[in-house]
């Protein structure tokens, strides 16, 4: 079993960012994908990929994107992957155990979706404007944190909508406070009209417009036009970037942006995003 020292609040390095290395290819087998633009053939949940190694690594992955396999590039799972295998099962993987695959498929599931909470929780710990919070948001991580260190048993049967419900109210109150510390815009006009929590933005020219500390909350965006826009403070919680142009735009202190997000969408040298988040290679390509 791999430990290491409890990492500050603010430091994803190690417990909420993927680590291949020390997973099992979970996400290689656990998920289920239909063959589409985004996955060149069908697979079910359960079933390991074709590429899929011997030692659990990826046969193609330099190549995932010309193979057909551009899901797979934008796929994260928040650190679940190494914590399932080698904390919640002690380094036992699902071929070592064949009878407790189906659990452990399930489990990481679970503490997928809690570590995604985590990554806000802990991000919103970083940020001045939410200090008046600091205490329920601390309160919150923990609670959240202690859930990811139950028994396999007792992590299937926690209510996760509810916490999920629970933490949303709180960091909605965050978005509240970060935004309201944004500059004034201009004049709203055009597509900007548009702009709410849940809007359906898809294609959307958005190139240029100045989205400081606007709501766009789980807003539909794929193939928006947003180069050079300035989304400074814009809360982009579940916010569907899917294929979204940001070349040249300032995401440098979005709002509860992830790693998955940032790798559905293109980009360019010319985007700044958080220091938290990886330039994807295939922005270079």
């Amino acid at each position: 079993m791999v430990t290491s020292p409890q990492p500050p609040r603010g430091d994803r390095s190690r417990t909420l960012t993927a680590d291949c290395g020390n997973c099992a290819g979970l996400c290689c087998v656990a998920l289920a994908f239909s063959k589409s633009a985004d996955f060149a053939f069908d697979k079910d949940a359960g079933e390991p990929c074709v590429n899929l190694d011997d030692d659990f690594r990826c046969q193609i992955h330099p190549h995932l994107g010309d193979r057909g396999f551009k899901g797979c590039t934008v796929f994260d799972c928040f650190g679940a992957g190494q914590k399932v295998t080698q904390q919640t099962f002690a380094g036992r993987t699902w071929r070592q155990a064949p009878a407790s695959a189906d659990q452990i498929f399930a489990v990481f599931a679970v503490v997928r979706q809690l570590h995604e909470i985590l990554w806000y929780l802990d991000e919103s710990l970083t940020l001045p404007q939410a200090q008046p919070l600091r205490v329920e948001l601390e309160a919150a991580y923990d609670e959240i944190e202690r859930l990811t260190d139950l028994t396999p048993a007792d992590l299937l049967a926690i209510d996760l909508p509810n916490h999920r419900d629970r933490v949303n109210v709180l960091l909605a109150r965050v978005s509240a406070l970060v935004r309201a510390d944004s500059p004034p815009r201009g004049p709203v006009s055009g597509a900007e009209q548009a702009i709410r929590p849940g809007a359906d933005l898809i294609g959307a020219r958005l190139a240029g417009h100045d989205l400081r500390g606007a709501n766009i909350r789980g807003a539909y965006l794929i193939g928006a036009a947003h180069r050079r826009a300035d989304l400074r403070g814009a809360d982009l919680i579940g916010a569907d970037l899917r294929d979204a142009d940001l070349g040249g735009a300032d995401l440098s202190h979005a709002l509860f942006l992830t790693q998955l997000q940032v790798n559905a969408a293109r980009g360019d040298a010319a985007t700044t995003l958080p220091a938290s988040l990886r330039r994807p290679s295939h922005w270079d390509a």
